[in-house]
């Protein structure tokens, strides 16, 4: 598999399903720390962490894709939050926890159908077919595409 023709991306899971995002927007990923709660934010920034001086705005994935309550982890005991940046905007993303690093080629993803497991066919970029499992790739510009209310 050529690089020009594969990808690598960072595996997480929200309740039973895994997920992919490029790892070319991951800049690190830690334990879930102490969050600031912000007054009037939109429902999915869960708060605001400072990393290295740096005020960084927390995404809860599972507000944001508007998951079922029951899948969702109430606590964060376990969660992992991993930073990625896009464009100027550096954001946290409130997640249950990452399983691994996988290069993907691109001749095994296509399109997402316009429903993918609860979540709106605008967040995903493509679906990859692994060997014994679906990746459900994200699309970070979509996630963020809130920008004015993201930004701390």
């Amino acid at each position: 598999m050529t690089d020009e023709n594969s990808f690598q991306v960072v595996s997480f899971q929200l309740g039973e399903e895994e997920f992919g995002i490029n790892i070319f927007n991951v800049k690190e990923i830690i334990n879930t720390i102490q969050m600031t709660r912000v007054p009037n934010a939109p429902p999915f920034v869960v708060g605001v962490v400072n990393m290295r001086g740096r005020v960084i705005p927390i995404v809860d994935l599972y507000i944001r894709f508007g998951l079922s309550e029951k899948t969702q982890n109430k606590n964060n005991n376990g969660k992992v939050i991993i930073f990625i940046e896009y464009g100027n905007l550096s954001v946290g993303l409130l997640v249950d926890g990452v399983r691994e690093v996988i290069r993907i080629s691109n001749s095994i993803t296509e399109p997402p159908p316009a429903m993918v497991s609860g979540i709106h066919a605008d967040y995903i970029t493509s679906i990859a077919k692994l060997e014994s499992r679906l990746l459900i790739l994200l699309d970070i510009a979509k996630i963020l595409e809130v920008k004015s209310e993201v930004e701390v």
